[in-house]
């Protein structure tokens, strides 16, 4: 196989299908859920379950068009022929301004846990060593990430598949060894009731809750380099409902019942550490520090990945340097993963230097771009449903419920959380800072994007938009 000749087939069946469960199980449940349990108590469960839906819908809807035109680039690639070539330039551009950003946070979150455990290496130098080596996996090859993110992805499964089965039987009353007063179904109403600060907080815990979702469609990106694109994205799309229902509302669902919600335990240990120490388990904060440190690399893993293939996509359609589409011998976007890892180098460097400043711009104008995502997904399905019936009906393996009624319901609700955010103008990282910040920045690309349309050379009949990998054979 000579270099430049694409994408390859190196992930495997079980390499996505734990891609797909591990997608929707960010750090973000670990450490964010805690704010969310003293904002809207049991309510949060509500919170929880709306974003879960709309997750699950969004997810339905990219289902729908990957199955039917996989593509490493997808939902980007999607809107490119269903809205127009500015609308795959500006929102692939912005979800990888989003990810190179995560890589900043999500390595500087991994180096703290590991300077706690060895203080000799400083913050920087383990943020570095961590960039490094899964620079090094990503750069060897697709099938060394999905190993590495099989593993990941398996450590948090098991992980909270255990808290909620040990909860459950503290719960009931039936955990051998283990006997706590504070376990019981009773927490969910008897502090206050299941809406203790009204229903009001169950829009703002939405807030809290919402990014803690993004990742749920790296798996429709790395279907474009398996052996069967199509048989994945199905197979991910179908089971995303057990997989938001058990992992997200299961677990919390365990802690908001093992304690009371405004016990103050929760908000200064977190709230699965805190749970664990009400059943008397030894070292609760070091065992969760492991599995928060296992969802950081495997954020970092995937984001490297998620970055990278967005800008091969982009590169391919030739909305970004050539460079960036050209790949190894192995299948592997080299220049693609370098540049993204380099950007995510200097947010590190900008988070040690101008945490104040420069970093927490780069936080703000980028943490709206999820919902940006999930609506383009939303436009782009109700234009892709006619062009697929059009041109291939038989394509059509996965469907939309209720379109294209439930899609713009979808698309209102997104709307919705992003005026409500409006509302939300406390402290440097407010909902309003975030939104009027990300709308800037995606103003910026649009405009970027528009002048590139008007201006900028034409794309060559028949350019690609998909680009999936291309088949290979082993031995």
């Amino acid at each position: 196989m000579t270099p430049g000749s694409g994408l390859q087939a190196g992930l495997k069946n079980r390499h996505l299908s734990m891609i797909a469960i591990g997608g929707v199980i960010g750090a973000g449940l670990f450490v964010g859920s805690s704010s969310g349990i003293a904002t809207a108590g049991p309510g949060i469960l509500l919170s929880y379950a709306l974003v879960g839906t709309l997750v699950v819908l969004v997810m339905r809807m990219l289902g729908e068009m990957s199955a039917a035109n996989p593509a490493s680039g997808s939902f980007s690639a999607h809107a490119e022929r269903a809205i127009g070539p500015w609308a795959g330039f500006s929102i692939g551009w912005l979800y990888w301004f989003f990810w190179v950003v995560v890589l900043a946070v999500e390595a500087t979150a991994g180096a703290k846990i590991l300077e706690g455990w060895v203080p000799a290496v400083p913050q920087w130098g383990w943020a570095l060593i961590v960039m490094s080596v899964l620079t090094a996996t990503n750069l060897v090859s697709v099938g060394s990430y999905g190993e590495f993110e099989f593993w990941f992805a398996g450590i948090k499964v098991v992980a909270i598949g255990a808290f909620i089965v040990i909860g459950l039987l503290a719960v009931f009353g039936v955990l051998p060894g283990v006997h706590t007063d504070k376990a019981s179904f009773g927490n969910l109403t008897n502090h206050g009731g299941f809406l203790p600060h009204g229903p009001g907080a169950i829009l703002t815990g939405v807030l809290l809750v919402v990014f803690s979702f993004m990742g749920s469609e790296i798996a429709t990106l790395a279907a474009g380099e398996s052996e069967d694109p199509q048989r994945a994205v199905t197979k991910s799309t179908n089971s995303i409902i057990w997989r938001i229902g058990v992992f997200y509302l299961g677990s919390i669902l365990v802690v908001v019942s093992l304690l009371p919600w405004n016990d103050p335990s929760i908000k200064k240990e977190g709230s699965y550490v805190a749970a664990l120490d009400s059943l008397g388990i030894a070292h609760a904060g070091q065992i969760m520090n492991v599995i928060v440190l296992t969802s950081v690399l495997s954020c970092l893993n995937s984001g490297l990945y998620t970055a990278s293939r967005m800008a091969f996509s982009l590169g391919r359609r030739g909305d970004a340097p050539k460079a960036f589409a050209r790949t190894t011998a192995r299948g592997v976007p080299m220049t693609a993963i370098l540049a993204s890892v380099v950007f995510g180098f200097v947010a590190v460097f900008f988070n040690y230097a101008y945490p104040d400043t420069v970093f927490l711009f780069l936080v703000n104008s980028s943490g709206a771009v999820a919902l940006f995502v999930w609506l383009v997904i939303c436009f782009s399905q109700l234009r892709m449903r006619k062009i697929i019936q059009r041109e291939a009906p038989e394509k059509l393996v996965v469907r939309m419920w209720l379109y294209p009624y439930l899609t713009w319901i979808t698309a209102a609700f997104i709307v919705g959380v992003l005026g409500y955010m409006l509302t939300d103008t406390e402290g440097e990282s407010s909902g309003r800072t975030t939104v009027l910040l990300s709308v800037g920045v995606a103003a910026v690309v649009v405009v970027i994007a528009l002048v590139k349309q008007k201006f900028g050379p034409a794309r060559a009949e028949g350019a690609p938009v998909a680009d999936t990998a291309e088949k290979v054979t082993t031995g």
